[in-house]
């Protein structure tokens, strides 16, 4: 950043009273955690959460398929992952609705600095390092997804690192839900047909109108599967200058991520204390590592071990949990005639192989 950027910026954080605290807006930007997996291959058909926690693959009507993995990184400094998309199977016969979309969805509790919907309004920028095979161009956009407004400019990728640094207009119009609710998505269109290309793309101006979302010089990434997309370094924030790299501790932002997500293996671990009830119910509960944004659903894969002492009474290849979970805590229960005359035992969860765990899941 040069001097001048410096005091510019120095002005606005005074004016704005923003001289401490998180000014990053994203979470896990430098794509340090995660905990569902490393690498998933054959993507392309349905949205959802991979790989690296909190960013979201929006894709669907396409015959493209991709690789998304979290890779280790060294030759960009001050940066240890990236997320990198590997095209395997192109598609270059388009469709009206096909989407390839790398996202991060925003609660709108935590996006009331923006003022949005307000006459006083804040500018935003977004800045990120990005890079690919070959040059190509890209759109990024911010999605108002209580009020269906959009806002989106085209960034350019080389085959080197490049850092992207787009600053969007104050919008005045429609107010963020003030709750843990999906309010905004941080787009990148990285593959679209004519229902979002279709119409008269205008950069950096808020509308309306779906076709208008995408750039007029959009790359499909499916063009080829010699195409790859880097990024890391995701950094959405107030004002209109592109302050430095927010880095937080892995541990700082691993909690961020499981308000939304986390997932658990259980080789000879325990999982709770749990009650027996009568002959047939044994019910007990967790607590989540933090809070989590919303009561959770939940799924497990691996074998549920009664125990009184050193005594397995009772095996189980799975069970059932109770409606009682919440943003706290989760409840579970499952049955059996082996637990007449119980009054309390120690119920854990072994895993049958390295791969059986529990998810716990409240993504937006």
């Amino acid at each position: 950043m040069t001097k001048t950027a410096e005091l510019a910026k120095m002005g606005e954080v005074l004016t704005n009273s923003q001289i401490g605290g998180r000014r990053n807006m994203v979470i896990n930007g430098a794509m340090q955690i995660s905990q569902r997996s490393t690498s998933e291959t054959g993507l392309g058909a349905t949205t959802g959460y991979h790989t690296v926690d909190r960013f979201v693959l929006n894709m669907g009507n396409t015959a493209g398929r991709l690789t998304m993995s979290q890779e280790s990184i060294t030759d960009l400094s001050g940066f240890a992952k990236a997320v990198k998309l590997d095209c395997t199977t192109a598609d270059t016969s388009i469709a009206s609705n096909e989407r390839l979309l790398f996202v991060q969805r925003f609660e709108g509790q935590d996006l009331q600095q923006i003022k949005k919907g307000t006459s006083d309004a804040e500018r935003v920028t977004v800045s990120f390092y990005v890079k690919g095979n070959a040059n190509a161009t890209y759109t990024l956009e911010l999605a108002d997804e209580d009020n269906s407004r959009f806002v989106a400019q085209e960034f350019s990728v080389t085959s080197s690192w490049t850092r992207v640094v787009k600053t969007f207009v104050a919008d005045t119009t429609g107010k963020f839900d003030n709750d843990n609710a999906h309010s905004m998505s941080l787009n990148i269109w990285l593959h679209a047909g004519s229902d979002f290309t279709g119409g008269t793309f205008t950069s950096n101006t808020v509308h309306t109108t779906a076709n208008q979302r995408v750039g007029d010089n959009q790359t499909s990434f499916y063009d080829s599967t010699d195409r790859t997309f880097f990024i890391t370094g995701v950094q959405l924030e107030v004002g209109s200058v592109a302050t430095p790299f927010e880095s937080r501790s892995f541990g700082e932002e691993l909690a961020l991520c499981q308000r939304y997500y986390y997932r658990r293996t259980f080789p000879s671990t325990y999982l709770t204390y749990a009650i027996a009830y009568g002959t047939t119910d044994i019910q007990g509960k967790a607590f989540h590592p933090v809070q989590m944004r919303a009561s959770p659903t939940l799924s497990f894969d691996g074998v549920l071990k009664a125990s009184q002492g050193n005594a397995e009474i009772y095996s189980s290849s799975g069970f059932s949990f109770t409606s009682d979970s919440t943003n706290d805590s989760l409840g579970f229960y499952t049955q059996s005639n082996a637990f007449s005359g119980l009054t309390q035992f120690r119920g854990y969860m072994i895993a049958t192989d390295t791969n059986d765990y529990m998810e716990v899941n409240s993504e937006l």
